[in-house]
């Protein structure tokens, strides 16, 4: 059985022997539009519970356009000329008066060779953009409170916008339940003291936090909170295939748009399984996804879904950019001795700090099943000062973990990784066919 691994820019074949049974779940494949251009004009024309685009704008508006960071492989070539084209020849919006934002959360800046392979070298040098800054108080503006109690502070330039166009893709999200709509603006556009209200330890670790539920998940619901009171949004969301091509576009309404390209995407990506497995091997979606390990607990989120309770996970991930050195996750890691120890310090009442929730479900994950990485970029040194296992094969990593667990142990393969998320159903009839 061989499987190839969404892994960096290249890909990683995986050599499993038939007699392991190995299962494969995947996505559904859904094929690419065969004009995405033509669909982002006609969604932007006719848009999901909303005027036109080139309507909403009035003689004089600032326009913000709200676009990815290079962790996420949002199609920004194609979908900003499509909103650029609508400002600029149908409502004749001079160009100085749209700034293109850059939706960093709390990640580092993009370098400038980042935002030219993201957007490309005309949208660079011919628009102003603007970096979030979430570690700068002085470039927010308070906007309110929500219902949870949490400030919300949000880039000052971006609430200074007549119409805020909210971009990005719609998958199924860790615990924000689906990315894209209003996750623009919070995370992507907030103050570090928004971001740590919503991603607080109470809040990660409801039971509702989680992949592909939004009604009742406390983090989405404040998301959408945040984005109806900053106001004047406009969604502009795709979604993806595993070719990271566009296979159905979303604008309009925040909720009402954002609603109708999740159900596309939860009928794609989330595939039911009859049973929990011992083993289950994954990865992060590789390029741009598996850049770190900060973003592969997202994939090992993905495989904590039906691996059982004390089986083992191993994921592969490039992890070119590292732990990462920026923000505090790996720094939270290398300062517990164990997934206990950490869990414990970051439940400790009072205890806030940045990238916490990253390291709090890596912690819950790890009380449940071993993880192992393989990576080209780590050390073994810094994989274990992260708490997690070297793997150096993954066929050997299984070989070993057959040998403790039987060789009845069942084993589970996401070759997409995240862009899957197997769930336990067990009136399903039977899992997805080994390949």
């Amino acid at each position: 059985m061989r499987i190839k691994l969404a892994y960096g820019k290249t890909g990683l074949w995986l050599d499993l022997p038939e007699a392991w049974h190995a299962t494969v779940v995947e996505p559904r494949f859904v094929a690419v539009l065969p004009d995405p251009a033509a669909a982002l004009t006609a969604a932007l024309r006719q848009p999901i519970g909303a005027p036109p685009l080139h309507s909403l704008v009035q003689p004089g508006h600032k326009i913000g356009v709200v676009f990815s960071d290079i962790t996420r492989p949002t199609p920004h070539r194609l979908i900003l000329p499509a909103i650029l084209h609508e400002l600029t020849e149908e409502a004749r919006v001079p160009r100085e008066q749209i700034t293109l934002f850059n939706a960093l959360g709390t990640h580092r800046p993009n370098t400038d060779g980042e935002l030219r392979g993201m957007l490309g070298d005309d949208l660079v040098d011919g628009c102003r953009i603007v970096h979030n800054e979430a570690f700068a108080p002085e470039t927010q503006i308070r906007v309110g409170v929500t219902a949870r109690g949490h400030e919300i502070w949000i880039n000052r330039e971006v609430m200074a916008c007549d119409v805020k166009i909210l971009t990005g893709f719609i998958e199924p999200h860790f615990f924000a339940g689906f990315s894209g709509g209003g996750k623009a603006l919070m995370p992507g556009m907030a103050g570090l003291r928004t971001v740590l209200g919503n991603h607080d330890a109470a809040m990660i670790a409801d039971p509702r936090a989680t992949w592909g539920i939004t009604r009742g998940n406390p983090i989405w619901e404040e998301v959408l909170e945040v984005a109806r009171i900053v106001g004047g949004t406009f969604l502009v969301n795709v979604t993806l295939n595993r070719d990271k091509a566009i296979t159905g576009v979303y604008a309009g309404d925040l909720a009402a748009a954002h609603s109708t390209g999740c159900a596309c995407a939860k009928s794609t990506a989330m595939i039911p399984v009859p049973r929990p497995f011992d083993i289950v091997i994954t990865t992060n979606s590789g390029y741009p996804l598996d850049l770190n390990l900060y973003q592969t607990v997202k994939g090992m989120s993905a495989a904590a879904q039906v691996v059982r309770e004390g089986g083992a996970i191993i994921v592969a991930a490039d992890c070119w950019d590292g732990i990462p050195d920026h923000g505090l996750y790996g720094q939270l890691l290398r300062q517990a001795s164990s997934p206990h120890e950490l869990l414990d310090t970051i439940l400790a009442p009072g205890f806030l700090r940045q990238d916490q929730w990253q390291a709090q479900i890596q912690a819950q994950i790890q009380l449940k099943a071993d993880v192992y990485v393989r990576t080209d970029h780590l050390t073994d040194d810094q994989l274990r000062s992260a708490l997690v296992q070297p793997c150096h094969s993954i066929e050997e990593t299984v070989a070993t973990l057959r040998a403790r667990y039987g060789p009845d142990a069942t084993i589970c393969v996401l070759p997409e990784g995240p862009q899957t998320i197997p769930y336990i159903d067990l009136s399903a009839a039977s899992a997805p066919t080994g390949m």
